[in-house]
C-alpha cells in the first residue's frame, strides 16, 4: 500500500490499477472511501482506460481488424509503476506492452497523479501518444466510490447530491451495458437529487449533457459534506449498488457504446484522439468537510 499525508488527510493506494483505497481525515479518523465489500462491489476507485463502459459484443474494429476489450478496459487490473512518491504526492504510470497491444493496438503512456492540498485530494490524468506516426484513440474515466454512513442515525435516503448548474438530469438508460439513444428526465429539487436505491435499479445514471462541474454530497443529519469538482470530463456517471453504503461520482471522457453503434472505434461516440507525441489531461478534486 502506498500512502501520502499532509497532516490533515491521508490517502492510500494500490499499485494494481493505481487505485485509491482510502481517504482518511486524520483528526476524526473518518473514512471517506467505500470499504470494497465484495458482497456488493469489490472495488473502490478503478481507473477506466482505454474504454469507459461496455463495447457492443465486447468487440471493436480498428484498421480492418477486430479486437476485444472487457468492460471499462484493462488499466484497472494492471500493475502501475510508482514514478514519483513524496510526502503528499504520488505519480503512477502505465505504458503499452506486448499484453496491451494484443487488446489495443496503440502506443500510449498513462500517468495518474494524486496530491493533497489542505483537506482535498487532487487527481490528474495524463495520456500521451508515444507513437511518432499514428493517432491514438482512447477513452478515460474515473470511478471513485464515496462512503455513506448507514446506521441507526443515518440512512441512504438522508443523503443528497447538489448540482451547481443543473435543474434536471437526462440520463441515458443502460441495457446489457449498452446505452439507449433515448433519455429519461429526473427533475431536481432546487438543484438537489435525493438519493435512493431505486435510482440505480437499472445500473448507473449516464449523463451526456451535465452542465455542472461541481457536485456536493451532503446529508440532512449533520454538517458533513463532500465537494466534488472536475474539468475536461464531458460526461458523468452516478451509481450505487442495492443496499450498499456508497455512491460513485464518475467523471468520464468517453462512454459505453450505444445499442446501434457499428463497432468502428474511430466512430465511437465520445472517443478522444491524440496526434503523435501529443498529450491530454483531465482532473478531479474532492474536498472533505466535517
Amino acid at each position: 500500500m502506498i500512502q501520502i499525508s499532509n497532516g490533515i488527510i491521508e490517502a492510500s493506494f494500490l499499485t494494481k490499477g493505481a487505485e485509491l483505497k482510502s481517504l482518511l481525515t486524520l483528526q476524526s479518523e473518518k473514512e471517506w472511501i467505500w470499504e470494497a465489500d465484495p458482497a456488493f462491489w469489490g472495488k473502490t476507485s478503478p481507473i477506466l482506460f482505454p474504454i469507459v463502459g461496455g463495447l457492443k459484443d465486447d468487440t471493436y474494429r480498428f484498421d480492418g481488424k477486430h479486437y476485444q476489450l472487457p468492460r471499462h478496459g484493462f488499466a484497472r487490473d494492471m500493475e502501475f509503476e510508482v514514478r514519483k512518491h513524496g510526502e503528499n504526492l504520488v505519480v503512477f504510470g502505465l505504458a503499452n506492452s506486448e499484453r496491451t497491444l494484443r487488446l489495443y493496438p496503440f502506443n500510449f503512456d498513462l500517468e495518474v497523479e494524486y496530491s493533497l492540498e489542505g483537506n482535498a485530494l487532487c487527481v490528474q490524468y495524463r495520456v500521451r501518444n508515444t507513437s511518432t506516426e499514428h493517432q491514438l484513440w482512447f477513452s478515460l474515466g474515473a470511478h471513485p466510490a464515496f462512503a455513506i454512513e448507514v446506521n441507526g442515525k443515518k440512512s441512504f435516503s438522508d443523503y443528497m447530491l447538489n448540482f451547481e448548474d443543473d435543474s434536471e438530469l437526462h440520463p441515458h438508460p443502460l441495457h446489457n451495458n449498452l446505452l439507449s439513444r433515448q433519455r429519461t428526465e429526473i427533475p431536481l429539487q432546487n438543484h438537489g437529487l435525493p438519493l435512493s436505491y431505486s435510482l440505480f435499479e437499472n445500473d448507473a445514471l449516464v449523463l451526456t449533457d451535465l452542465e455542472s462541474q461541481r457536485i456536493i454530497l451532503s446529508n440532512s443529519k449533520d454538517s458533513e459534506k463532500l465537494i466534488f469538482s472536475f474539468s475536461n470530463f464531458p460526461y458523468f456517471g452516478i451509481w450505487s449498488a442495492k443496499n450498499a453504503d456508497f455512491v460513485c461520482l464518475e467523471p468520464w471522457a468517453g462512454i459505453a457504446d450505444f445499442e446501434d453503434h457499428n463497432g468502428e472505434l474511430s466512430e465511437k461516440f465520445g472517443i478522444n484522439t491524440l496526434q503523435p507525441k501529443a498529450e491530454w489531461a483531465a482532473e478531479w478534486k474532492v474536498e472533505v468537510l466535517e
